[in-house]
């Protein structure tokens, strides 16, 4: 009865949400904690609590355990409204600290700085309640298996869930320790992966079957899946995007363009000052989440660079443009690293922190900045029913397109587009003089290599210098700053001080950026580096037994569980990441254990792939790799940087590129230099056609066309 009572408490009380912040607390502090010590700009947020927060480390753990007291893991991150929401209601109340502080150890956990941390007790939070999101709270015996969390928690249901539970650890403490270690089996049952050991055989007729079931949440008209809120899921729509190439699925095709453009479009991208927002609350990508993340603007960089590329719009390539200004504006420290995130939030006229404040607008101001121009403005950014907000305030958002408006209001698109600049100028100006958001200034290993990315892409699509030198100067800084003398990676980089063990997250991910770094310099520097942080990983990460690797290395400290990141979200799952890594390593090194381990994992997942195509995407583009054509590209000789260049604006996604410029060590390349001439030579499987002279015709070995 006791166990029922609890999971009915657990039901009760918990309420999903993945919200932001108020205010920073009291000028003159009354408490400190020792959050004081951290780098974290979250876990400083909460550094004059007063609730006696502790970091996570082994001295706190070893704490709850000498005291016998149960332990609060209250996980979030900096740019998160919902976080802040609670801290100002809960965690700022003398009653509530109080109540915490005697019956509790109080962990606080970036999310972003220990993302195994918060994978665990994510995954009790959703096991328990079905549910997930930020903030997260977790109540944990002291030896840190969970008995109870939800999310966000309004002061009243988190007092009375804290007084329930206190009371049951004090009273009933076999019922509580009954529960936890039935919670802690399914957080190590859960997600886990078993080696699959039929034959790994992959088919173009299974990825119909998986896209078959995924067309049926989409949204045709709106972009983005049937539902809301919707997210920007930048691995979705890129395979998307090639599949619909590819297959010559016209409704993909026309379903992935309307939600590029629904996206570039909507409030959630920042019409004044470029990049994207973190989701809409809405269908039509209208009003966002403000919070600006890192991660997803360095890999929708990447989308729109690539459909750029298949479809020449130009809304794509302005909206790559106008992100890398806002990241290297906002984002971008000056030794070549990037931070984390902007706040959602913001100080309003009145100095209270508003969710939104910095970027909406009220129809007064607009019609006083623009003057005559206002009704123009408000028809070209709906400042009318289509764009309201709320409290007279409204978010920009566009609903057609230029050539549609220029012909509505009789005027060339090129008086258009300077008149929208003049507009975007005036506002911009304007917005500056507002408080801006917050900024998590960590720089991120697994962050900076989405982002790193980003640059690689713009710079191989618009053959921007500019962007190469930003790609560059960020690889070096990640080398000098996070890699190490034993070879592995740190995750964290902060105040001049790398902290923090890499998780899979950072290997993975720099080990791709690295290959389209050398994909388009042919610096065999970083391709090898890429290769000597493979190998860490298979001795520090893989596991035997299932073909697939942790998330933690094998020197961190254990957790209740050791988990593995299988599913495609936001960002694709690191073992995704490591697979495809791992197939191109095979052909740049002829390395069957690369190509073997590979296709296991692929293997692994490959039944969850065809059901659930939308939680691994990043697998389905494996699987195309691994069930039709793939191509190596080796361009050899003194002229191959440019016909690089001309390859790179070809949509080409079934491919890998190698190249040298002189003697080369890479066994791809082996044999191929010749420094009278350059050639090109098309291999499928290791089988080369005839090398060719011009770029036309080595393309035209695979069907591609060539257009100069």
């Amino acid at each position: 009865m006791r166990h029922n009572f609890l999971v009915l408490l657990i039901i009760a009380l918990t309420v999903t949400s993945c919200k932001s912040q108020t205010k920073d607390t009291m000028e003159q502090h009354k408490y400190t904690n020792d959050l004081i010590n951290e780098t974290s700009p979250y876990l400083l947020q909460h550094a004059h609590n007063p609730v006696d927060w502790k970091p996570w480390n082994q001295a706190t753990l070893d704490l709850a355990k000498k005291e016998n007291k149960l332990i609060i893991i209250s996980v979030g991150y900096a740019a998160c409204h919902w976080c802040h929401v609670m801290e100002h209601e809960s965690f700022e109340d003398e009653e509530v600290a109080k109540l915490m502080n005697e019956n509790f150890i109080n962990i606080k956990v970036d999310r972003e700085e220990r993302p195994d941390v918060d994978q665990v007790y994510m995954n009790a939070v959703q096991l328990m309640t079905g549910k997930g999101g930020w903030p997260l709270n977790c109540i944990t015996l002291p030896d840190g298996r969970p008995i109870f969390g939800g999310t966000y928690f309004q002061k009243e249901q988190w007092m009375s869930a804290l007084n329930q539970l206190s009371d049951l650890y004090a009273n009933k403490p076999e019922t509580a320790i009954e529960y936890a270690e039935k919670l802690t089996e399914g957080v190590q049952n859960s997600e886990l992966i078993t080696l699959n050991t039929d034959e790994a055989i992959f088919t173009t007729q299974e990825i119909k079957d998986a896209i078959s079931n995924w067309k049926t949440t989409l949204d045709y008209n709106l972009g983005g899946n049937n539902t809301a809120p919707k997210f920007p899921m930048p691995t979705n729509y890129s395979y998307l995007l090639r599949y619909g190439f590819q297959a010559q699925d016209q409704q993909i095709s026309d379903y992935t363009n309307t939600t590029l453009t629904k996206m570039a479009y909507g409030g959630m991208y920042d019409q004044i000052g470029g990049g994207f927002a973190r989701y809409s609350v809405d269908a039509k990508w209208h009003v966002p989440h403000f919070e600006k993340m890192l991660y997803d603007n360095g890999q929708l960089v990447s989308l729109y660079a690539d459909a750029f590329l298949l479809t020449k719009n130009e809304l794509y390539k302005e909206t790559v443009i106008e992100t890398l200004e806002f990241v290297e504006r906002e984002l971008m420290n000056e030794n070549g690293g990037f931070y984390s995130s902007l706040d959602a939030d913001s100080n309003t006229a009145s100095g209270e922190l508003e969710e939104g404040a910095f970027y909406v607008w009220t129809k007064t101001e607009l019609q006083k900045l623009l003057g005559n121009d206002f009704d123009l403005f408000s028809d070209y950014y709906n400042v009318n029913n289509y764009g309201y907000w709320e409290h007279d305030n409204y978010v920009l958002i566009r609903n057609e397109s230029d050539k549609a408006f220029s012909q509505k209001h009789n005027i060339s698109i090129i008086e258009l587009k300077n008149t929208v600049i003049e507009w975007k100028k005036l506002l911009f100006e304007e917005r500056s003089k507002r408080d801006k958001p917050r900024l998590d200034d960590k720089i991120l290993t697994s962050w900076n290599a989405l982002m790193l990315r980003g640059y690689i892409d713009a710079y191989k699509v618009f053959d921007k210098k500019h962007y190469l030198d930003v790609a560059l100067k960020n690889a070096h800084f990640l080398v000098a700053s996070q890699l190490r003398e034993d070879g592995g990676l740190n995750h964290n980089y902060k105040d001049g001080k790398s902290t923090i063990n890499g998780y899979l997250e950072d290997y993975s991910t720099l080990i791709d950026a690295f290959i389209s770094l050398y994909e388009v310099t042919l610096d065999e520097q970083w391709l090898n580096t890429s290769k000597q942080l493979a190998d860490y990983t298979f001795d520090h990460f893989f596991d035997d037994t299932s073909g697939m690797f942790f998330f933690t290395s094998d020197e961190d400290q254990n957790l209740i569980a050791r988990k593995m990141e299988v599913s495609d979200n936001v960002i694709p799952a690191s073992n995704s990441i490591m697979a495809r890594n791992l197939a191109k390593l095979s052909h740049y090194y002829s390395n069957k254990h690369y190509l073997k381990t590979s296709k296991q994992m692929l293997n692994n997942i490959k039944e969850s792939m065809i059901e659930y195509p939308s939680g691994y995407s990043n697998w389905l583009q494996l699987a195309s790799d691994f069930s039709s054509s793939y191509y190596e590209i080796a361009i050899a000789g003194p002229e191959s940087l440019y016909k690089l260049k001309e390859i790179n604006q070809v949509y080409i996604p079934n491919k890998l590129i190698a190249g040298s410029i002189g003697e080369s060590d890479v066994p791809l390349m082996e044999g191929r230099f010749n420094v009278d001439e350059t050639l090109i030579y098309i291999c499928v499987d290791g089988a080369c056609k005839l090398p060719e002279e011009t770029t036309e015709r080595a393309l035209d070995q695979m069907n591609y066309y060539f257009e100069k």
